[in-house]
């Protein structure tokens, strides 16, 4: 390929994957980034989503997780109820700092009698990982949320 051929594919190349970064295009789930980690993520940002949250799921992929947002920063209480898999429960307040965590929280299939796992402090959005996420990346309170295109800044 000699240097003007050259020149015009790298620029076609350019164009294609702006186009594509501008569209639809490769389109994934939105993330967020705590202690260098990024997770993929769904949005709860609704009463019926959060409250559907991870139920009745049987796995969850190791960089995936589900971020709950609400309109006021306050004491959020959160139950395992029919949820299949243990999480770590992670609350942060509304300036993205981790205020508290409910660590290997256990599932709670029965439907029944499912424990209830507050925050110790006022939170605002509660992010939901795989059980052991916290602890295998050094997570610690004041540990700020980073997010990524697509989430709502608050």
């Amino acid at each position: 390929m000699n240097n003007r051929n050259r020149a015009l594919f790298q620029r076609l190349a350019s164009i294609g994957l702006l186009a594509c970064s501008l569209s639809a295009c490769g389109e994934s789930l939105p993330w967020v980034e705590i202690n260098g980690h990024r997770y993929n993520v769904e949005i709860a940002d609704d009463d019926a989503e959060r409250q559907q949250g991870l139920m009745y799921r049987n796995e969850m992929d190791a960089d995936h997780g589900m971020l709950f947002l609400f309109e006021h920063e306050q004491v959020q209480s959160f139950w395992m109820m029919n949820t299949h898999i243990p999480l770590d429960i992670l609350y942060f307040d509304a300036e993205w700092r981790l205020v508290s965590a409910s660590r290997n929280t256990p599932p709670c299939s029965s439907g029944v009698n499912c424990p209830s796992y507050p925050s110790k402090g006022r939170a605002r959005y509660v992010l939901e990982l795989n059980a052991g996420q916290a602890k295998a990346i050094g997570l610690k309170k004041g540990d700020r949320l980073t997010l990524g295109p697509g989430i709502p800044p608050g």
